[in-house]
């Protein structure tokens, strides 16, 4: 995992190794093949003796990093698609998934076109309402309330 903190407020988490230098990785999507990425509106601590905030979240998203992108070697993964990804409890940490093309930057390697695939942590409720409304709308909403494109919790459900 690899961590971003020039980007946005707080950190981006990324993957950097899913993709070959040869364009070789995930099955591709519609868009193309991709690196994943999400962020959270925490700073970057790397103390990883204390359980602060930040390293819960960055815990976590190692977890739903690497069965995202174990998963992606065996399936299509596009932008808009929810996934749960099970977590040790009962309860599955639900996703949508986006491409993330901020200013609309290209992501290449060498001279292949890539993308980031944008991994979104929401509440069960959030998601339940993505598979009936469409993940479009809820991201709408999130980007209203100016959560969006962060996976911290620690917020009200938009819906």
């Amino acid at each position: 995992m690899y961590y971003f903190t020039n980007h946005i407020k707080g950190t981006g988490f990324a993957t950097m190794e899913l993709l070959n230098p040869d364009g070789n990785g995930p099955k591709p999507n519609r868009i193309g093949t991709y690196e994943l990425v999400g962020f959270t509106k925490l700073d970057y601590n790397d103390n990883e003796e204390n359980q602060t905030a930040f390293n819960k979240i960055e815990r976590r998203f190692c977890g739903i990093f690497t069965t995202i992108g174990n998963y992606s070697f065996q399936a299509i993964l596009n932008p808009l698609e929810t996934i749960e990804v099970p977590n040790g409890t009962d309860e599955n940490n639900c996703l949508i998934l986006d491409n993330y093309n901020p200013e609309n930057k290209e992501f290449k390697i060498g001279e292949r076109n890539h993308h980031l695939l944008l991994c979104l942590e929401v509440f069960r409720s959030e998601m339940e309402f993505a598979r009936k409304n469409g993940s479009g709308k809820l991201i709408e909403l999130l980007k209203e309330k100016g959560f969006y494109p962060y996976s911290d919790l620690d917020r009200n459900p938009v819906v």
